[in-house]
């Protein structure tokens, strides 16, 4: 089953009214996702002529929803909360008051237990046990006073914030499931722009005593309510592409881009292939959404090979969802819940329901999305339909959700490159492509698969508001628009009012890297550390030396009124005497006491230093991070 062929939207019906010309107009947008329609309206904003092709059926790339039967759903869940006033007064003039809100409900499943997520610590005490939870407590001191030194992995990473025993429970199988690589090798970069940094200490007094920040307001973890559009995130799509076309700017669906032409510095033209055949569409600027792979190897003429090579190292993750269709009301309370089990290969269940009762056709009914986070290709992506459906209601089953017996029909939806992945190379990869795709003057590359960037539906937003103010006249650096910076799931009241709408732009010019990686190298400037061989070897100098000069003045000057005390060195230092013997004993043996010395005092120093540093860095990042769990949702 695909239920995006019964979509009532054809390639046809987005053409241009008869007489008007696709060609030639000031922006040529590559797809038509939350980035790619974005830019579009801010084209059309500025007084420029736009047109917009999308390879599927339907706007709205992985923010779509889908319909069949009169059942709506998402891919992936996606709620809407932003920081940043440009798009939130996007957002509602688009919608109106078809943008409702939610209240959030979501729970672990684990070890045959619900856990409420965001974690409260009693109740995970009371599913895991005392004796697991004595295990969790210890694992995260010994991660406190022995952590990795240098971050590299995500591994590396979780472990340092919340100990080996919580990442192996809650963080691991999870993590693996959805990006089928092991935590040892995603690098840490991911994790620092991904993941919310859950202050252990802070939690624990929160969930016991109830206490908040020293300011008197309560920290609000994980953004307890949201907006929603009424019939999913697709109506938002779908409406700006239908006021768009009353804006004159066209949006041409089935109509994939083949070939991009260029003479090394300018986009020239874009060839496209819809159903009647191909045709090449010139512009004044070009703004891609697609993903970079499948930008660059449709260039004419082709990228040098380094190039070529650099996108092979780029990382995708594809999805799929197993929708089913339950005779039941009520099935569960949540939004959704993580599946942190691996018996089963579901990632995540969204209960469409819970999101907006208008994504049913009777409230009799209720629509699970079971999410499958797979490679193109591996034996679940190329299952048949009635395969993927079977698995659905057996691993739902398994989970104590629903009886078969009670499904009544469902069907099935794949996702290609729905998700970037961050292998460790990906930086220097990246680099490579952004450096010659820099070189064309009129190119823009905008949101998630366009900049190869996992973020969320805002920062993609954005990056497609800044680019086209660019084409206007500004001088934006697109690549590095930091939304994470201040759009965060855990903030003050107070705090969240001081940096409302604040976009920030900087990091390394040739990655998009977390505003953190800045933060940890200003604090290793500050908490520096001392270098144990140089203070060691300063201090072993001086001892060495010191007892041999005092060693040899003695010998010289002869007498026994201070040579006898400097003697009793003898007791510590094997074979020391006042004689010029003694004197070259003490030499060596001085040196190597000072520096054993120095170099244990350099030890003790960087460990009070490190916990001063680290325990900062924590209450930053508790300010400033993202939600672990969050990695298959675009929001």
């Amino acid at each position: 089953m695909d239920p995006t062929d019964s979509s009532t939207e054809t390639p046809a019906h987005r053409m241009p009214p008869q007489g008007a010309s696709p060609a030639g107009p000031d922006c040529v947008v590559l797809g038509a996702g939350p980035a790619g329609l974005t830019a579009a309206w801010e084209a059309a904003r500025h007084g420029m002529d736009a047109v917009v092709f999308e390879k599927d059926t339907q706007v709205g790339g992985i923010s779509r929803t889908v319909e069949h039967e009169g059942f709506r759903f998402d891919i992936g869940g996606h709620r809407f909360f932003t920081k940043v006033p440009a798009v939130r007064a996007l957002w509602h003039e688009l919608l109106g008051n078809d943008l409702i809100t939610r209240e959030r409900l979501s729970r672990i499943y684990y070890a045959d237990r619900f856990f409420d997520y965001p974690l409260k610590p009693l109740g995970a005490v009371r599913g895991l046990g005392p004796i697991e939870a004595v295990r969790i407590g210890l694992s995260y001191v010994k991660a406190r006073l022995f952590p990795y030194a240098n971050e590299r992995t995500f591994e590396e990473w979780v472990v340092n914030r919340f100990g080996r025993r919580l990442f192996e429970i809650f963080f691991e199988t999870y993590t693996e499931k959805v990006w089928g690589t092991p935590c040892s090798e995603i690098s840490s970069d991911w994790a620092a722009q991904r993941i919310k940094n859950l202050d252990m200490v802070a939690a624990v007094k929160n969930a016991l005593l109830g206490l908040g920040s020293k300011k008197g307001d309560v920290i609000t973890s994980l953004i307890e309510r949201f907006e929603y559009p009424r019939l999913g995130p697709g109506m938002m799509w779908e409406r700006c592409r239908d006021l768009l076309e009353g804006k004159q700017v066209y949006t041409r669906t089935g109509h994939e881009v083949v070939r991009v032409m260029h003479d090394g510095s300018r986009i020239e033209a874009v060839v496209v292939r819809g159903p009647d055949g191909e045709e090449v569409v010139e512009g004044d600027h070009f703004l891609s959404s697609i993903a970079l792979y499948d930008l660059l190897h449709a260039m004419e003429p082709r990228p040098p090979q380094a190039v070529l090579d650099a996108t092979g190292n780029l990382g995708y993750r594809d999805f799929l969802t197993v929708v089913l269709y339950v005779d039941r009301a009520d099935v569960f309370p949540d939004n959704w819940i993580y599946i942190h089990s691996a018996d089963v290969h579901v990632g995540r269940v969204q209960n469409f329901k819970n999101w907006s009762p208008e994504m049913v056709p009777d409230p009799r009914r209720t629509a699970l999305g079971l999410e499958y986070f797979v490679q193109e290709g591996d034996e679940i992506w190329s299952a048949d339909d009635k395969t993927l459906l079977s698995l659905g209601m057996q691993e739902c089953a398994a989970i104590g959700l629903v009886d078969p017996l009670e499904v009544t029909g469902g069907t099935v939806v794949r996702v290609p490159k729905a998700y970037p992945v961050y292998p460790p190379d990906y930086q220097e990869n990246l680099a490579v492509l952004r450096d010659w795709l820099e070189g064309f003057e009129n190119l823009h590359c905008i949101g998630r698969n366009g900049q190869h960037r996992y973020n969320n539906q805002d920062h993609s937003m954005v990056t497609a508001m800044l680019a086209v103010e660019n084409i206007a006249g500004a001088s934006h650096d697109i690549w590095n628009v930091n939304v994470e910076a201040d759009y965060h799931e855990e903030i003050g009241a107070e705090e969240s009012a001081a940096t409302e709408g604040r976009v920030a732009h900087g990091g390394d010019p040739s990655i998009p890297q977390p505003a953190e990686l800045e933060i940890e190298e200003a604090l290793r400037t500050v908490f520096a550390r001392y270098d144990a061989i140089a203070l060691g070897g300063a201090t072993g100098i001086v001892a060495g030396v010191g007892l041999f000069l005092a060693t040899a003045i003695l010998v010289l000057r002869g007498g026994d009124v201070i040579g006898p005390n400097l003697s009793l060195l003898g007791h510590y230092f094997f074979g020391y005497q006042v004689t010029w013997s003694g004197a070259f004993v003490g030499l060596l043996e001085g040196a190597l006491g000072g520096f054993a010395f120095g170099a244990v005092l350099a030890y003790l120093i960087n460990v009070v230093v490190g916990w001063h540093e680290r325990r900062l860095l924590r209450q930053i990042e508790v300010a400033e991070g993202t939600d672990i769990l969050e990695m298959g949702e675009a929001p």
